[in-house]
């Protein structure tokens, strides 16, 4: 490079747009999606590595896609190329692995190799990349706007962790924003900019998710206003309104905001509910939708969803759809809205105003993100979990459920009021008792299903020794594992903590479960780490749990290295049962909790457990003899200087309630059919071994019997069940608690 270039080049950054001066360098100045890049995250630990496979960044534009290559490119030692599929071709891909193979050849160098706007490859330009990815000569990062399942080479795609990045929330832009204004060498520092509070509310909420934006409307409202007579650039309401007037709405026909949306509207349809279908509708013209693409939907609709029920219903809105023809927009969208109140109520409808509150709706309120259950599940279910949670109205009773069909924002809101003229007068009871139904089932509980933010190749050898290690729990112990992490369902992003994984039992589903997240596994003794990390060590070293030699009462020293990690979900088996004082574990672990995250034991009862005594027959012992033994033996359960006796479930509940969570309890009673061996009853009343933490139950009889009456009762078990199968009874608490308080440091 010379002085000319370097010239050139200082003045293209001086002269830059402040959202490109300001782009992050670093993760610790990058802002936002914490879900996938934040603390604990694998995506995080593998850039801080310097330990990258293939990725691909999928999202809408300004959510850090590009950011976060560059980010890598500031920290890898790898060789860093960037292109941008829009202006690059074949030509340009063979001189990226031409240097690729000489970096690789004469100094041993990896090369990372960054494509912008991956999806505007054409297959011949994909195909050329996939052996040079598939033999490691380059790694490739892809950033796209465009869902990667369907605009990028299939290869390509099972080659590579797929990270999902979503708007920013209005906190994160007014983050960004404040960046801009207190940075002196890339933002505003360096001048006097006052902004009003209404007015970077509205640059925050017409920028609806889109951090560059922000940045671009920032920048004109601060180079376009002129100094004050205080020496300041005051930014007002109007000027800000002047800055940035509409919000752009995310919605290409032929992407996933266009199946996503028209899901939306005809679930929302055949789930007889208009208030819904006419904020989709609105959704879908707002964002310049064909009218005519949306009746052809409705005239398959009327028989698909309606059929006999109404068989006027394809008369209806083939009118409908010939008046539009005739009318054309904008009067045609009254005949458009009366289809489709037609066909989600039934009756015939003439209130097709309702369609223009929505439509106001949508120009008021933020946009949101369609619900996960109503997106289209059929190209991408397995990929980012789109449509679960949907409820199929057919599967139930009248062919209708009490589920939401509108965002979360809106729930509740009233589009569609039924009139009391003619046919439509005798459905207004019946909408409003819907309506009375799902606003029910919302307090009720929360319908929304997280949607699946990362995607990672297929690893057989990693799936072969976890599906193997996990096989190797009894069926007992696998319905324990499998009935906790229905209860904190995870995510593939989330980042777990088991709190004792001394088995292992928990720990590798959730490394099945979180391949892109983080699980720290906690231990209490030396020889269970050293065991843990023996089997870990047959992954790969970004895959394996990050293993925590710790007392549960404070696990802030071996999170030292990662002091804001939070968890998205903790699990236990067991982990509170030799505990001294469980509420102080409690009080710890649920600082590590993010909000929104869940707790989720399952915790044996010792007070519920097998009592020996009830394996005899009284009938064959002193009578007086058996009723000291059972006095004896619950005296061992009550005894309250022992940390694994002396609670019960009610106190187990009351420690999590006390820390805000939200909290449900069960208890599973279980019956399992044991042989008595010789060898088992000799443990049961032999003296215990010197250092043994717990007295064996011939030594607490022994507090209680002579030894000639403790020999009387092991004599009595040796005679009666001695190479017998007997009914163990035992009782397990499984217990659940919800984060819904904010930490100073989450908010």
């Amino acid at each position: 490079m010379d002085l000319f270039d370097q010239h050139r080049q200082a003045l293209i950054a001086q002269e830059a747009p402040l959202a490109a001066r300001m782009r992050p360098r670093t993760l610790d100045e990058f802002v936002g999606q914490d879900a996938v890049v934040g603390p604990g995250r694998l995506l995080r630990r593998a850039i801080q590595a310097d330990q990258l496979s293939s990725l691909i960044f999928y999202g809408p534009p300004g959510t850090g896609k590009t950011t976060l290559a560059r980010i890598i490119a500031n920290t890898t030692r790898a060789h860093f190329i960037s292109i941008n599929a829009v202006l690059a071709g074949v030509k340009d891909i063979r001189a990226a692995i031409a240097t690729a193979q000489d970096k690789r050849g004469q100094f041993s160098q990896r090369t990372i190799l960054f494509i912008d706007e991956v999806h505007r490859f054409n297959k011949a330009q994909q195909d050329a990349l996939l052996p040079w990815v598939e033999n490691g000569t380059v790694i490739l990062i892809g950033a796209t706007t465009e869902n990667p399942y369907f605009e990028v080479n299939k290869a390509l795609v099972s080659r590579s962790r797929i990270f999902q990045l979503k708007l920013l929330n209005p906190d994160d832009l007014r983050q960004v924003a404040a960046q801009a204004l207190s940075d002196s060498e890339r933002g505003f520092g360096a001048k006097t900019v006052q902004i009003d509070s209404e007015a970077l509310d509205h640059l925050v909420n017409v920028a609806n998710g889109d951090a560059r934006a922000l940045l671009n409307a920032l920048e004109l409202a601060v180079e376009t206003t002129p100094i004050d007579q205080t020496g300041a650039i005051h930014i007002t309401l109007p000027v800000a309104e002047e800055s940035i007037q509409r919000r752009a709405v995310l919605y290409d026909k032929e992407g996933d905001a266009h199946f996503d949306t028209i899901s939306a509207f005809i679930k929302s349809v055949r789930g007889s509910d208009p208030d819904a279908a006419l904020y989709w509708l609105a959704r879908m013209i707002y964002a310049g939708e064909d009218p005519r693409y949306i009746f052809r939907r409705l005239v398959i609709l009327a028989s698909e969803d309606i059929g006999l029920a109404d068989p006027n219903a394809v008369v209806v809105v083939t009118g409908c759809a010939a008046a539009f023809d005739r009318v054309g927009v904008p009067e045609g969208r009254y005949p458009l809205a009366q289809a489709v109140l037609y066909l989600a109520t039934a009756p015939k409808s003439n209130s097709a105003m309702g369609f223009f509150e929505a439509l106001s709706a949508v120009e008021k309120e933020q946009q949101s993100d369609v619900p996960n259950p109503l997106r289209d599940g059929n190209r991408d279910k397995e990929g980012f979990g789109h449509g679960k949670g949907y409820l199929y109205p057919h599967s139930y009773r009248e062919h209708w459920v009490a589920q939401q069909y509108l965002p979360a924002g809106l729930q509740g809101q009233v589009f569609y009021e039924p009139s009391d003229q003619g046919y439509e007068d005798t459905i207004r009871v019946q909408v409003a008792r819907r309506r009375e139904a799902q606003l029910a089932a919302m307090v009720d509980g929360d319908s929304a299903t997280p949607e699946i933010l990362t995607s990672s190749p297929d690893d057989p050898a990693r799936d072969r020794w976890l599906q193997r290690t996990l096989s190797q729990s009894g069926e007992q112990l696998a319905a324990v594992r499998d009935r906790l992490f229905i209860m904190i369902s995870p995510q593939r992003h989330h980042v777990i903590l088991d709190l004792n994984a001394s088995s292992g039992l928990l720990t590798w589903e959730a490394l099945r479960q979180a391949p892109e997240g983080g699980v720290y596994a906690c231990v209490r003794t030396t020889q269970d780490r050293l065991a843990l990390a023996e089997q870990a060590a047959n992954l790969p070293e970004l895959s394996r749990p990050i293993i925590l030699q710790t007392n549960l009462a404070d696990l802030s020293p071996p999170l030292t290295q990662a002091p804001t990690v939070k968890f998205d979900g903790i699990v236990g088996r067991n982990a509170l049962l030799h505990e001294v004082d469980k509420a102080a574990v409690i009080q710890a672990v649920v600082e590590r909790l993010r909000v929104g995250g869940a707790i989720a034991l399952a915790e044996s009862v010792p007070r519920q457990a097998q009592r020996l005594y009830a394996l005899l027959d009284n009938q064959k012992l002193d009578a007086t003899l058996y009723e000291r033994l059972v006095s004896a033996e619950e005296s061992i359960y009550n005894n309250a200087d022992d940390p694994m006796v002396n609670w019960d479930v009610t106190d187990l509940q009351h420690w999590f309630e006390q820390h805000g969570l939200v909290t449900s309890l069960e208890l599973i009673q279980t019956q399992t059919e044991i042989h008595i061996t010789p060898g088992l009853l000799s443990r049961w009343f032999n003296p215990t071994r010197a250092g043994a933490e717990k007295l064996s139950y011939g030594d607490r009889l022994a507090q209680s019997f002579s030894k000639t009456e403790v020999a009387a009762i092991r004599q009595a078990f040796n005679r009666q069940l001695q190479n017998q199968t007997v009914n163990w009874q035992s009782t397990v608490a499984f217990i659940t608690g919800m984060n819904s308080i904010q930490s100073k440091e989450d908010r």
